[in-house]
């Protein structure tokens, strides 16, 4: 349902709030799955970060996240629906991420727009982003997208080339790799899924021990709506949450 289905204000007014509070409610019950996931695994809830993926979600819901909720890090997936949500806001203290694939001729639109790039999936489209931080004197922060299932249908880098391809990026100017990101195979074997999350865990920490300049390994991107706790429970350092703060995606 979309606000131009409704007749009058008081409709729209009455859907709104009803909304709203089920964002309340939602954010409570993740957040408490957060933390007792984080403790779990023997580490303080504050170091892990929830991500709101806004990806069509109106701008009154995501401001409402944010101003009423403590919603710090928002997350889209297209580059063009970031630019357009952008300036209706209210984004003071707010960190915005891209983290939907990224093609080489949209690097120029949004450089300098996000705080980090999450979807990184090759050299090539690292070049592009270093080439225009370089025309914009800034560095751009970016998280390395890892294929850690192998499949066909997913974008990212294969996860044995993932140190070397880190290396090469590593040289270029005006980037600085701050991470990992990965989307594992969808598994209702929550052993299986584990052990997905675990392989990057461990190549986290492996790059973590690399040093190479513009490197600053500190952040684990893994875990959505449907599998945040055992991406926590992995070692995530941070989980990227949509449907289950805003419901189901409406599309126009």
């Amino acid at each position: 349902m979309t606000e131009k289905s409704f007749d009058n204000i008081e409709e729209l007014e009455a859907y709104r709030a009803e909304r709203c509070r089920n964002i309340d409610e939602n954010l409570k019950v993740i957040r408490d799955n957060m933390a007792e996931a984080a403790i779990k695994s023997g580490r303080n809830p504050e170091d892990i970060r929830l991500m709101a993926v806004t990806k069509t979600v109106d701008e009154y819901f995501i401001n409402h996240a944010i101003d009423a909720c403590g919603i710090d890090l928002i997350g889209e997936n297209k580059v063009q629906e970031m630019l357009r949500k952008k300036p209706n806001l209210h984004m003071d203290g707010v960190e915005p991420h891209l983290i939907g694939h990224l093609q080489t001729n949209k690097c120029k639109m949004i450089v300098g727009e996000v705080d980090l790039i999450e979807s990184v999936d090759s050299v090539k489209v690292a070049k592009e982003i270093s080439k225009q931080s370089v025309k914009k004197d800034l560095t751009t922060g970016i998280l390395l997208e890892v294929n850690v299932g192998g499949e066909e249908s997913k974008s990212g880098m294969e996860y044995d080339a993932a140190r070397d391809i880190a290396a090469e990026i590593s040289e270029l100017p005006n980037i600085e790799i701050r991470g990992l990101m990965a989307i594992p195979p969808i598994c209702e074997d929550e052993v299986k899924l584990r052990g997905y999350f675990s392989r990057m865990n461990e190549l986290f920490i492996d790059m973590k021990s690399e040093k190479r300049d513009n490197m600053n390994i500190t952040i684990l991107s893994m875990g959505m709506s449907s599998d945040y706790v055992p991406a926590i429970l992995e070692g995530a350092t941070e989980v990227r949450v949509g449907t289950s703060i805003f419901g189901g995606r409406i599309y126009d």
